[in-house]
Formats: structure tokens, C-alpha cells, sequence
């Protein structure tokens, strides 16, 4: 197997908006932006425009130091430079209507604060095999979708429909409109997996690497459940995990 631990790339000049008017032309254009690299202390009312446009169109925004942006190689950065997503964003009330009309039972992911692209690359492998609809991201606090996330998902990032939400207490409440079930992998959970009925129309929220689910998010969701673990040890790896509870979803769901 490929180790992947030390491979990141520059990304390529052609996946990159250059200059502030450059990056604003773009957003009014609709083009779907992975994130915006910002000069921590630039300023003026062009930068203002571009942070309500990017917010707008939930566009990530990383404050970065003057050398993280010359470090891209290009030329009049003008203290932005934004990266063209790879990732087709969807809407997440499209995707579950097209699920329901297709007559499937809904299946979805929801990452919470999951930074690690080798994570979220294996996250998205395990989805697509397992038959998940989308997988549900905020807009802040996830590790980017580049090229190095998708090659670590071997290419099912682009298979699988991303929905990129500017609040997941806010998707959990449209999903929870839309009859779907929100369930949370809590290690402290009393319940077990397999005392979960995923049978029903159903989304699990993933916490990320260090502190797990955010516990406001925590509190909205329908029930908790841990994996069992005979084991004496901490926790599973937050890619291993999803891989075993999507198992469990596939076995019931038969």
C-alpha cells in the first residue's frame, strides 16, 4: 500500500485564482472555490467585498502569513489566492429529495472537525463502498478537499456527493425535518452499535481527531452509541471507526 503520510503537493498553478479581483470575479461567476489563502493583515473595502462574497457562497477563508503565499509560486497575489475545488459541492436539501425519490432509505455522514486528509480520504473509501448518499462537511474547521484528499480516497471523493454546509446544527435540523435520524459515535455512549436500528433513514456524525463531536452538536442528535471494544485502549482510529459502523448499517440494512 501507497504511504501517503509525507505526500503534499503544491497545488498546480492552473487550480489557482490569483489576485483579489480575480478571486471576486470568480465567486460572482459561481465557480466552486475549495478555500481562499489571505495575507492575515490585508484590509480595505475590495477584502470586505470578497469576505461577504465568500461567505455567501461558503467558501472557507485561512488567514496565512505573507510566505505561505508566496510559497505558491505565483506572481501579484495582491495577498489572496484561491484554490478551484476539485469537489462538485451539492445542496443538501437536493440530494435528499433525489435519495426519497429514488426510493432508497437515506444514508449520510456528517464530519465534525476532522482535519486529517488521510482520515477524511479513507472516510470517503469506506462511504462509497458502503453505499452512503453524501457526506455532509461544515464549512470551517474540515480539512481541505485537494488533490491529496482525493487521492487518498483513491478517487471517491469525486464519486460521492460532498455537501458543504455553513452549520452543522443547521443541517442536523433539515435533516431531522426530512425524517432522517441523526445518530452520534460517542465513546462514552451506553448503548452499542448493534443496539441501533439503522434500518430507519439515518445520518452518523464523526467526530474529529482530538476532541470528537462538538457537545452542542452532540445534544441535537436522536442517540449515542458506542463501538465495543473489548480491548483496553482509548479509542479507534476515526477512519477505522466509520468503516466498522457503516459495516454494521450495510449488515442490517441487509
Amino acid at each position: 500500500m501507497k504511504n501517503f503520510r509525507h505526500q503534499h503537493h503544491r497545488p498546480k498553478k492552473n487550480t489557482l485564482i490569483v489576485g483579489r479581483t480575480a478571486i471576486i470575479k470568480a465567486l460572482q461567476e459561481g465557480k466552486q472555490l475549495e478555500r481562499i489563502y489571505m495575507q492575515a493583515t490585508v484590509h480595505g473595502e475590495v477584502i470586505d467585498e470578497l469576505k461577504a462574497l465568500a461567505a455567501k457562497h461558503l467558501v472557507p477563508i485561512n488567514k496565512v502569513p505573507v510566505e505561505k503565499l508566496n510559497n505558491f509560486n505565483v506572481s501579484n497575489h495582491e495577498g489572496c489566492i484561491a484554490q478551484i475545488s476539485k469537489i462538485q459541492y451539492q445542496d443538501l436539501q437536493s440530494v435528499i429529495s433525489f435519495v426519497v425519490d429514488e426510493g432508497k432509505t437515506p444514508l449520510f455522514l456528517i464530519l465534525d472537525g476532522i482535519t486529517d486528509i488521510r482520515n477524511i480520504g479513507g472516510i470517503a473509501r469506506s462511504a462509497y463502498a458502503m453505499g452512503v448518499h453524501a457526506i455532509i462537511i461544515p464549512e470551517k474547521g474540515v480539512g481541505a478537499l485537494n488533490e491529496d484528499a482525493i487521492l487518498t480516497s483513491a478517487g471517491a471523493l469525486e464519486q460521492l456527493a460532498i455537501c458543504r454546509v455553513n452549520s452543522l446544527m443547521k443541517a442536523v435540523d433539515d435533516l431531522h425535518m426530512n425524517g432522517i435520524h441523526v445518530f452520534a459515535s460517542e465513546m462514552k455512549a451506553t448503548k452499542r452499535s448493534y443496539d441501533i436500528d439503522f434500518t430507519v433513514p439515518a445520518a452518523i456524525v464523526m467526530g474529529g481527531e482530538e476532541h470528537g463531536i462538538y457537545p452542542t452538536l452532540l445534544k441535537i442528535c436522536d442517540e449515542q452509541f458506542q463501538i465495543p471494544m473489548p480491548g483496553n485502549f482509548e479509542s479507534l482510529n476515526v477512519s477505522v471507526a466509520t468503516g466498522m459502523i457503516l459495516y454494521e448499517v450495510v449488515r442490517q440494512r441487509g
